[in-house]
């Protein structure tokens, strides 16, 4: 049985798995959310992954393709406030107070002992009266009449105050035991600002909070942690996501994992893929059987050398693709032809090994031959956006059913 990454090199020779001739592959399995875009219902895609996802370079030029060809339905799901320096939300501004703690999936901010954390990565927890957490549309564009809040109902639960433009709710998360919960509010009309409140010394845990349009368009969801692998949505609480996809109702589910875990120089592939088959599986039961999935398979990208770790592949100038990037891809588009989940080969649509080169002179990339500038991203999304277009045009016969209003 294969393990360590070194000792797998010889799976590159594989030949590519049947039926994956483009950059997407198994499109089938997308059908009931190509006919939910046909249909022109509110549509929710959901993006789970790492820098690449945190940082919405890539998912915001899909989302701006979409919007522009079926409305805006929102900015989506994000994690509430800011849980750490640097973290971005293209299109709305979120804030917070000084009161709130974080828990992460990921990183330092990671406690195991913590509370439970959802599909945002993040779980924000304050315990004391006055702590707000906000968010605002930077443009008309981004306005909303939905906000959803999810939170952790609990002994010695706190009370919430909800904003949305000049309505207002209160919400008691006081429960005999911890609970997921989800909290929706509408406005008669569009609004650009919400807010949440405490307004009691209670524990208040927020573990997301997300705008929508009910009327119509997409929402592009974006929720990513830097450095993650696939390993770290493993520590997300089974009830909380199941709580939160009934809240969300996303009609695509993306996992774009596998940057981090193809530079890794100790990836056991066997464990690797037992988790890829186990998230998709876990997903299926928490979300429905019903909700595609699409797998991003990490872009080419490169690390200098003689820092690369295990094999790799010269692409001159001192860089060199990692070969793990690859053995992680085959893995990937295997484990979605085996699962029936769709697979977008990020590579192939860049140019293949080594790209990396040719998108850094463009100023596509980053200096560091693995993150997209804001040029490349759209790009990226450009491309994405493309792929499924042609695959709605393909399709022979359009299902206009879908679950109506968000």
């Amino acid at each position: 049985m294969l393990t360590l990454l070194g000792a797998a090199v010889l799976a590159i020779q594989a030949p590519a798995a049947a039926g994956c001739g483009a950059t997407l592959c198994y499109a089938d399995a997308l059908a009931p959310f190509l006919a939910k875009l046909r249909g022109g219902a509110p549509v929710h895609i959901i993006q789970i992954g790492d820098s690449h996802t945190a940082g919405d370079m890539v998912t915001n030029g899909w989302r701006t393709r979409l919007q522009a060809r079926y409305g805006a339905g929102g900015r989506g799901v994000l994690a509430a406030g800011r849980p750490y320096a640097g973290y971005l939300t293209w299109g709305v501004t979120a804030s917070q107070s000084g009161g709130w703690t974080a828990n992460a999936g990921f990183g330092s901010l990671y406690a195991p002992d913590g509370p439970p954390i959802g599909v945002s990565g993040f779980t924000q927890t304050a315990k004391a009266a006055g702590e707000t957490l906000g968010i605002a549309a930077d443009g008309e564009g981004q306005l909303f009449d939905r906000i959803i809040v999810c939170a952790m109902a609990q002994p010695g639960g706190g009370t919430l105050r909800l904003r949305m433009g000049i309505a207002e709710e209160s919400w008691l998360l006081e429960a005999p035991t911890p609970t997921p919960a989800c909290r929706t509010m509408d406005s008669a009309a569009p609004v650009a600002s919400a807010s949440i409140a405490t307004t009691d010394a209670g524990i208040a845990s927020i573990t997301s909070f997300g705008t929508f349009r009910r009327a119509g368009g997409v929402a592009l969801s974006n929720l990513g942690a830097v450095g993650a692998q696939l390993a770290h949505f493993g520590r997300t609480s089974d009830s909380v996501v199941r709580a939160e996809l009934a809240a969300y109702r996303p009609d695509l589910i993306v996992l774009a994992f596998g940057t981090n875990e193809g530079f890794s120089p100790s990836l056991a592939l066997d464990a690797y893929e037992s988790q890829l088959r186990d998230q998709i599986a876990r997903l299926r039961r928490l979300a429905g059987q019903d909700v595609p999935i699409l797998l991003l398979g990490p872009p080419d990208a490169a690390i200098r050398l003689p820092a690369a770790a295990g094999p790799a592949a010269g692409c001159g100038d001192g860089w060199a693709a990692p070969r793990g990037l690859d053995i992680v891809r085959r893995v990937q588009q295997r484990v979605a032809r085996e699962t029936h989940a769709a697979f977008w080969n990020w590579a192939a649509a860049m140019g293949g090994r080594c790209a990396s080169s040719s998108w850094r002179m463009s100023d596509w990339m980053r200096g560091d031959h693995v993150h997209f500038t804001r040029g490349g991203g759209d790009r990226i999304g450009a491309m994405i956006d493309a792929d499924m277009a042609r695959a709605l045009d393909s399709m022979a016969s359009p299902d206009p059913q879908g679950r109506g209003e968000r």
